[in-house]
């Protein structure tokens, strides 16, 4: 009969694994930087009130992602740290249904290595095609490192009996060292995480590419930059920096630079 200890235990494990499947933290900070992290980013590059309204019309519903995938590619230190707690997040959601085999067979031990190694190689070759090749090597081995944690926890049963692997006696220095990946992880997703895309958001670079275009202006035509939008045709819908409204420009060129304000911490 179990002890009260043990019942403790038990409750705490299955609510590990509740997490788990729930997405945990990880899930709700997605979500919340998802949604708030490119209207932010919008209302201080364009300057805010009406002119976020006009940018957002001006983009078009499905163009929203944009403003957060133009952050993730212009910021290396931003897009590795959501590489790896994305790989995380999604891993423990998996691992929560039962997805790391049991037991030391070599098909199992294949497939446990398979589980573990796969994504990790994804989300480095992912980083390495867009900031190069070091930054690509970190982030597919913190992915990896966070992600051993995982399977350490279940097999050893401290996050349910169910996906409990009897003749799994992890050592003691692995178990220290799963536990301690868990604070490592919550840094990263509560943390590190959320300061990296509001300090992106506030760096007062466009998300998108700076264009100098020929715009018209009533009988007259000079040239402004936008901060591209859209492209219609063989011309683009930008927001002009100049005229601070949404134009469409001809006969464009990238300026080369992102750069639309000072940084909010330099202003």
């Amino acid at each position: 009969m179990p002890t009260g200890h043990e019942e403790q235990l038990d409750r705490e494990r299955d609510q590990a694994r509740s997490v788990d499947r729930k997405g945990g933290p990880g899930h709700t900070v997605l979500l919340a930087l998802a949604l708030a992290v490119p209207a932010l980013k919008v209302a201080y590059t364009v300057g805010g009130g009406s002119h976020v309204r006009d940018v957002f019309v001006g983009m078009e519903p499905g163009n929203w992602p944009d403003v957060l995938l133009g952050m993730v590619l212009t910021e290396p230190l931003l897009g590795c740290v959501l590489g790896v707690v994305v790989s995380r997040v999604v891993f423990a959601l998996f691992a929560a249904r039962g997805a790391v085999p049991k037991g030391d067979g070599f098909v199992r031990t294949l497939r446990r290595i398979a589980l573990t190694v796969v994504n990790p190689l994804a989300v480095g070759v992912i980083a390495a095609c867009c900031y190069g090749g070091w930054w690509g090597l970190v982030t597919g081995l913190a992915a990896f490192a966070l992600r051993e944690g995982v399977v350490v926890e279940y097999r050893a049963g401290r996050r349910g009996r169910h996906h409990h692997d009897t003749a799994y006696e992890p050592p003691c220095w692995l178990r220290r060292a799963a536990r301690s990946e868990q604070w490592v992880a919550a840094a990263l997703t509560v943390v590190v995480l959320p300061l990296l895309a509001v300090g992106v958001s506030l760096d007062g670079r466009a998300w998108t590419s700076v264009l100098e275009c020929q715009v018209q202006d009533g009988t007259e035509t000079g040239t402004q930059r936008l901060v591209e939008l859209g492209r219609k045709g063989n011309g683009v819908v930008g927001w002009s920096l100049d005229r601070e409204e949404i134009v469409n420009g001809t006969g464009c060129t990238d300026t080369g630079s992102l750069r639309v304000r000072a940084a909010w911490w330099n202003s």
